[in-house]
């Protein structure tokens, strides 16, 4: 049997380095390495990334240096950020400058320095830096330089620019309702601009987040509270937007395809819930102000932090967790409620003619219960009476032990969750497989799941090729009679491998309530052999 053939699947779109011959010319060598769009997991990618977030850092220091008392004790720190911003970006435009003669754009012209020069990508990039030295060479009014620099953003369209292309190739011929699906929702439509999207609104999100804490700190909130108007007006006025433009384009998504029902069915889903609240305190106290004082909802600003929940799988997996335990946790809540209740009321009968004013009544008492099963301990309230001590040294340790159930039910639910799924991916890889490759498309489920489930790629590796293996010592046996299969201990170990692997598989496809019922109740199975299912499922 031949050795299993490595196949590798690139796992969040980083893998091991180019593979760039250390023999080419030095020019041509740097631009494969830091420019070449067209040779995966070279720095290129990882360079716009920098230089873009740079350039969105320099928007937001620009900004305050609109405000004289935050710009004013630190002058001297922003001309520094100043200076090494000009630096990179001069750098940047002199290598871009330096390799223009490898760039397939201009490397045909008669003079390529000179095109590129004109360029309109070149022409940005000098009047990023143009401001910074015209202020050493010539007067300039401060007011001004300010306002060329915002030229910066200019940069961005290095990024936007090659995405929208690639955008609008992909989506020849569709509706525009069907590339705004493709701009918001994952799909095979999207490409970069579908991710450039989403960093746009988690950013947004993040920044809106420290906002609204930064704007409760008296000090911040006196200097920058017009900042403040703005930027949250600016944060509503996108995710306003990016919720439009989910509800209009759902009816492209499989489940949500009825015009009105459809719609409807989108905004009920906890993602649409959680964006419908995220912008919903800003209008609320836009328009009903003169009514009621709503200031207090401020607050609810802050669930725009559930927002990222939709850029992350562990979510969902903490979600399925839940839904599947929860009988058990359901149980382990209502041991804890009668564990409350009952300390509490214990607590008032001893303490109560002791501190009145401390264990007036039940309701007030359960508040030390808590407090005391959850071994914090605040000492605000605290028995004095023998009996009240007794009582809270036994519910201190069974407290311990109670309110440790759900947190251990969750980690080892969590663990086993990850571990099923895991084992999910391992089996669709073995059905990838069946052709004895992995296709582009396949590659591409399978980035998606390890980058959900966490994977590295050497953990994905192993799965590969132990699914291959797999794959080929079946495909090897498969034809053989089981007479013959038994004559080789190793075959007849791998085909029960086989088989465990494969009841392991039905286990997880199938519904378990309703297997369970058609095998007890219909005595399909025998009392043996449904207890070696269970135990089988359980390995």
């Amino acid at each position: 049997m031949d050795s299993p053939t490595k196949i590798t699947v690139q796992i969040g779109g980083h893998n091991s380095r180019a593979d760039i011959p250390h023999d080419l010319p030095l020019r041509k060598w740097l631009y494969s390495w830091l420019l070449d769009p067209n040779i995966p997991n070279n720095y290129q990618k990882d360079l716009d990334s920098w230089i873009s977030s740079l350039i969105v850092l320099n928007l937001f220091v620009l900004l305050f240096e609109h405000v004289p008392a935050m710009y004013e004790p630190y002058k001297h720190w922003f001309h520094l950020f100043d200076m090494f911003s000009v630096g990179i970006f001069t750098l940047e435009y002199l290598t871009r400058l330096c390799l223009a003669a490898e760039d397939e754009e201009f490397k045909e012209s008669k003079y390529p320095y000179l095109r590129y020069l004109i360029s309109p990508f070149a022409i940005i990039d000098l009047l990023s830096v143009m401001p910074f030295y015209l202020q050493a060479i010539i007067s300039i009014d401060l007011r001004m330089l300010r306002f060329l620099r915002l030229l910066r953003i200019l940069k961005l369209f290095r990024v936007l620019i090659p995405a929208y292309r690639e955008f609008s190739i992909a989506n020849q011929g569709r509706t525009f309702r069907q590339k705004i699906h493709a701009l918001v929702f994952p799909s095979d439509y999207g490409g970069s601009l579908q991710g450039i999207f989403d960093t746009f609104i988690v950013v947004w999100v993040i920044v809106s987040v420290l906002a609204v804490v930064l704007e409760s700190v008296f000090a911040i909130h006196y200097i920058l509270n017009i900042q403040f108007i703005i930027l949250d007006t600016v944060a509503v006025t996108v995710f306003t937007m990016e919720y439009c433009m989910r509800i209009y384009s759902c009816v492209e998504e499989p489940g949500f395809e009825k015009a009105i029902l459809g719609r409807l069915k989108q905004a009920k889903t906890s993602a649409s819930m959680i964006d419908f609240l995220a912008i919903l305190p800003f209008f609320l106290e836009v328009f009903l102000h003169h009514l009621f004082d709503l200031r207090f909802f401020r607050v609810f600003r802050l669930l725009r932090l559930l927002k990222l929940t939709r850029y992350t799988g562990a979510t969902s997996t903490l979600t399925t967790v839940i839904a599947r335990e929860w009988p058990v946790l359901a149980a382990s809540a209502f041991i804890m409620l009668l564990m409350v209740v009952l300390t509490a009321s214990l607590g008032y009968l001893f303490e109560h003619d002791a501190q009145p004013e401390k264990f007036e009544n039940i309701p007030q008492s359960i508040y030390w219960a808590v407090i005391t099963l959850a071994s914090v301990g605040y000492g605000d309230i605290s028995p004095i009476t023998p009996m009240g001590r007794i009582m809270t040294i036994i519910l201190a340790l069974l407290g311990i032990g109670i309110f440790a159930i759900p947190a251990a039910l969750l980690s080892s639910a969590f663990t086993d969750q990850l571990r099923i799924e895991r084992e999910t991916l391992k089996n669709a890889l073995y059905d990838m497989l069946a052709d004895g490759i992995i296709s582009a498309d396949e590659a591409d489920i399978v980035n998606r799941e390890a980058k959900r489930l966490h994977l590295s790629e050497e953990e994905v590796q192993r799965l590969i090729e132990k699914a291959k293996y797999d794959r080929e010592l079946k495909d090897d046996i498969a034809g053989l009679p089981l007479h013959k299969i038994a004559a080789k201990p190793e075959h007849a170990v791998e085909h029960f491998k086989t088989l465990l692997s494969q009841i392991k598989q039905l286990g997880i496809m199938t519904d378990t309530e309703k297997f369970e019922y058609a095998a007890v109740n219909d005595a399909r199975l025998s009392a043996k052999e449904f207890g070696l299912w269970k135990f089988i499922n359980k390995l």
